[in-house]
């Protein structure tokens, strides 16, 4: 895995954000949008259904900004591969 996924993806796995290598590409990883949950504010970490009503707690396509902070950070953006997963890219 690319350095950059390598440190987003143990950042977002010491928040409890449910990720997983891809399955077709070593060098990304994803997020399992159908389990877990920010314990601080009980929200989803993304919700496929919350695109265009993200307010405060998630961005225009459902994903908790948490997870954005994080990946911006490492030069990286999440997209949706299917209702329950975001593909991690750059």
């Amino acid at each position: 895995m690319k350095k950059n996924y390598y440190l987003a993806f143990n950042a977002l796995k010491k928040i409890n954000v449910p990720v997983f290598d891809h399955w077709d590409d070593a060098d990304r990883f994803m997020i399992n949008a159908e389990e877990g949950y920010d314990k601080e504010s009980g929200l989803a970490w993304a919700d496929y259904y919350m695109m265009g009503r993200g307010g405060l707690s998630f961005d225009d396509f459902g994903v908790n900004n948490k997870i954005n902070e994080i990946l911006e950070k490492y030069g990286l953006f999440a997209e949706w591969q299917n209702p329950g997963c975001l593909s991690v890219c750059d």
